[in-house]
């Protein structure tokens, strides 16, 4: 079965409804004008039932219902719908105007001492299918007799009325149907052009145009959320891409740092004989830029499993002194040979991953024990807040330029190249910190003067 369009969907709602609405309101009008005109008609039948029983009681016998013939009958006169039949207790006829024979069938009489109302009149079918209205009373004549009068009309001209109101309702409806239709369709294609100029404009953004936005000057209120939406989702995924362009291109140049070492150092002990002593030396260096490209992979593998929406933590609480005095014993021996101290001042219980805190940490301390001078100490603190707790990493040495502040946490951003490109470090040690901090809906900064740098991770309350 073919899908129909939103605009085809819209025009047959309006159609439906529209015919809904005619028909409701035209059987209401329908049904209130054959009340209307049945009770018009019973009226008339009533009044003139009444007019014969007064003409009548004047009367002083039976017989003078046939002297009397002309004043009575020409209550119906002239009219072909209508009949008259007077009879006496015997049921012998002594009056009867029916020009069109219809035939009369047995009705219940009213008595001459009650009132005839419209509740009276009667309705029957005659056996060529003729619908029939009419009201027997009883009539008192003056000498104490009584008579049964009948009054009655046949209904086919207030049917026709009724049936033709009725063709012209259907028509009207039929009508109203393809007009709503159509001119629905016409309207709601019209109304939804903005959607069809925002699907436009949204096919023309390709990998090489990101920086395409969707304008939003004349689009309807319902959808300007819908531009502003997508024209944050495109500006998203420009600064993604930009981003990604970029990740790429460093972690191809540090890559390619520690092959191109290998394959200098290899290529120059190729060039002539060397000693067992020399061939040794070239494979410790090879080895080391292995163990750089070891961890480089494991960094990106690790940023990319973090940013995955599914990636999964096991956080628990645990004291925050006894897992920082864990990792600075840790470092203790590399900082021994630095000549650097690590003091650990912190107290207070978290509510974290293990292991990502300990990463966390230990790359904020070898990045601080990296830049410390000999004989100074690097500190690590942390603090317990109704906000949460704050563990701070901070070493002296040469500070760090405010413009390089705000983006020491991305991915392969370099301060000093020269200090970057050291075997010991890939570059993505501050990303990864950050990266551990989102995962925990906490924050990384930094801040650096001439005292000392400080790296503060901020974990929220529990």
């Amino acid at each position: 079965m073919p899908r129909l369009s939103l605009t085809a969907r819209l025009a047959a709602w309006f159609a439906v409804i529209t015919v809904l609405v005619f028909g409701a309101g035209g059987g209401i009008l329908y049904r209130a004008l054959a009340a209307r005109i049945h009770a018009q008609a019973d009226l008339e039948l009533v009044l003139t039932a009444r007019h014969l029983r007064r003409l009548a009681s004047e009367l002083d016998s039976p017989q003078g219902i046939t002297l009397h013939e002309s004043r009575l009958d020409s209550l119906v006169l002239g009219n072909q719908s209508y009949f008259l039949r007077m009879q006496d207790a015997n049921g012998r006829v002594l009056l009867e105007r029916n020009p069109s024979h219809f035939a009369i069938g047995e009705l219940p009489k009213v008595k001459p001492s009650n009132r005839i109302v419209e509740h009276d009149v009667q309705e029957w079918r005659t056996a060529d299918g003729l619908t029939m209205r009419g009201v027997a009373t009883g009539i008192a004549l003056t000498d104490g007799s009584v008579v049964d009068a009948v009054v009655g009309r046949e209904m086919s001209g207030p049917e026709a009325l009724l049936a033709g109101y009725r063709d012209t309702l259907y028509i009207t409806t039929l009508c109203a149907l393809l007009a709503a239709a159509a001119l629905g369709y016409l309207a709601v294609r019209r109304s939804l052009r903005p959607l069809r100029d925002i699907a436009s404009s949204a096919a023309h953004v390709t990998i090489g145009k990101l920086d395409t936005r969707i304008p939003s000057g004349r689009a309807p209120l319902e959808l300007e959320a819908l531009t502003e939406a997508l024209n944050s989702m495109l500006a998203r995924l420009e600064l993604g891409y930009q981003r990604l362009s970029q990740y790429t291109a460093d972690l191809a140049h540090d890559l390619r740092t520690p092959l191109g070492n290998m394959r200098g150092a290899s290529e120059v002990a190729l060039a002539r004989s060397r000693s067992s002593e020399e061939y040794e030396a070239v494979l410790v260096s090879n080895i080391e830029e292995c163990e750089r490209l070891s961890r480089m992979v494991e960094n990106v593998l690790f940023l990319a499993r973090a940013d995955n929406p599914q990636y999964m933590m096991t956080a628990l609480d645990f004291p925050v002194r006894d897992e920082l005095q864990r990792v600075a014993e840790y470092f203790e021996g590399i900082a021994d040979d630095a000549g650097i101290a690590i003091r650990v001042d912190a107290s207070g219980t978290l509510h974290a991953d293990i292991d990502l805190f300990r990463r966390a940490v230990s790359n904020l301390l070898a990045n601080a024990l990296r830049y410390t001078p000999r004989g100074a100490a690097v500190s690590i603190a942390a603090h317990e807040a109704p906000e949460g707790v704050t563990v701070t990493v901070a070493n002296p040495g040469n500070p760090i330029a405010p413009e390089h502040l705000s983006r020491l946490f991305d991915r392969f951003y370099r301060v000093d190249e020269s200090r970057s490109n050291s075997s010991d470090s890939t570059g993505l040690g501050l990303a990864i910190v950050r990266t551990i901090m989102e995962l925990h809906g906490g924050s990384a900064s930094v801040e650096s003067d001439a005292t000392a740098t400080q790296f503060h991770l901020h974990f929220p309350a529990r």
